[in-house]
């Protein structure tokens, strides 16, 4: 009898103190977190990529900017419920350092109670798409104003399956990179590396456009590129933050350190064109932000402030020095420049994430027995194999298409404009 008195005093106090119960229930502060940071990342994308971005080209390839970053954002979702969710983050079985299964494909078995950690898996299925759809988008700005939009359409869909899958489950899906402790805490590497190297093979097998680099090719609509500067800058913060997956210290140092980064990263590149150019431009200002958000993106979960304003300031240094040479030396028109500010920011602070997270630099320490030396080597064999993995993979596939459908539109149509000649529209009623 004495027993069961204690069985029932154990039942009440579990049930009078919600902390004391499993992990498996649903936690409804990380819940609202997450649930806000989906909506904060895919804002990233539209509009935020999609006015930067067509803010950046001529007037008349506005509307092909936006529709691709819109059709993108459509298609990816269809094929991210379809296995691409799936093969990354469910059980692959003997495969699994590889690649995951097909158990969750079109989520047969998820229902309103499922959990992944404590929130819900519909949550973080959506949580995580918002980062695949991103991803491919930022490609666009290599080809802008020459690919046609089949073209798009067919290299964006499978790039997700064979460049984003593969790599996203070898480094969060309990891969084999995961497995040798690589830190990559929001996409570093997943994202702007993998992006960022896909984006440099694009503008060196579709080719340059039509007069570069003797034809100046100016933003037509720079208040656009800055609202939609604005619009990634806050969007961020749920891109880093929330992949804490919980609203906790870390997701609120995570907020800090993206801030930081996205400051220095800004000021430093306004300092070197005031420096070198005379005047400090509003391009430059926003280009070394989105350059100090995505070098500091792999540390964010990682580093402390002082690590952040390092990696920001170091984000603005090199990012305008390879947009200068992969324009000027290399004559590589990269159209809006992802590989030298998402590429080389990625590669820098996937690098630099193993440095600054050390306790000794303010970050959260590494591994148990692991020295900063075998980390950064961790850290630079991912990079190598993501750099390898998405610059063969991207070749194939646009060298593919091309013999297929062809990959860019005509001289003519080019001169032309997208907005007519693939959507018999255009942005502005004067043109």
């Amino acid at each position: 009898m004495k027993t069961k008195n204690n069985y029932k005093y154990i039942a009440l106090a579990l049930l009078l103190a919600p902390g004391l119960v499993s992990a498996a229930e649903l936690n409804q502060a990380n819940t609202a977190w997450i649930l806000t940071s989906t909506a904060l990342v895919l804002f990233m994308t539209i509009p935020g990529l999609s006015l930067f971005y067509a803010g950046l080209v001529r007037s008349k390839n506005v509307l092909s900017v936006l529709m691709q970053c819109f059709a993108i954002t459509c298609v990816i979702s269809i094929l991210w419920l379809a296995g691409a969710y799936s093969l990354i983050f469910s059980d692959g079985g003997e495969l699994q350092k590889y690649l995951g299964g097909m158990s969750k494909a079109f989520l047969p078995d998820i229902t309103t109670t499922s959990l992944t950690g404590d929130i819900p898996e519909t949550l973080y299925f959506m949580f995580q798409m918002t980062f695949a759809i991103i991803t491919p988008a930022l490609i666009v700005g290599a080809f802008a104003e020459r690919m046609k939009f089949s073209a798009m359409l067919w290299f964006s869909s499978l790039w997700l399956c064979l460049v984003y899958v593969p790599i996203c489950h070898w480094i969060w899906g309990s891969g084999w990179l995961a497995s040798l402790g690589v830190m990559d805490f929001a996409g570093g590497i997943v994202i702007h590396i993998n992006a960022g190297v896909a984006a440099l093979v694009s503008a060196l097998v579709i080719g340059k456009r039509k007069g570069f680099p003797t034809t100046a090719m100016p933003p037509h609509n720079m208040t656009m590129v800055v609202t939609g500067a604005g619009m990634l800058w806050v969007g961020w913060f749920g891109f880093n933050a929330g992949s804490a997956l919980t609203s906790d210290g870390r997701a609120g140092m995570a907020m800090l350190v993206t801030h930081i980064g996205a400051a220095s990263g800004a000021l430093t590149w306004m300092f070197i064109e005031w420096v070198r150019f005379g005047k400090p431009s509003v391009l430059g200002i926003v280009t070394g932000m989105v350059a100090g958000l995505g070098t500091i993106t792999p540390a964010s979960g990682f580093v402390g402030p002082i690590g952040a304003l390092v990696i920001g300031v170091t984000a603005g240094f090199v990012c305008f020095y390879a947009t200068q040479f992969v324009k000027r030396k290399l004559i590589i028109d990269d159209s809006l420049d992802v590989f030298p500010v998402h590429g080389i920011g990625g590669i820098t602070g996937s690098l630099l994430t193993g440095v600054f997270a050390d306790i000794s630099l303010g970050g959260i320490g590494l591994a148990d027995g692991v020295t900063m030396g075998h980390q950064v080597g961790v850290q630079a064999l991912a990079v190598l194999v993501t750099i390898a993995w998405s610059g063969l993979f991207s070749y194939l596939i646009l060298k593919g298409l091309d013999n297929w459908i062809g990959l860019r539109v005509t001289s003519d149509e080019e001169v032309q404009g997208l907005d007519q000649v693939l959507h018999e529209e255009t942005g502005y009623l004067d043109i």
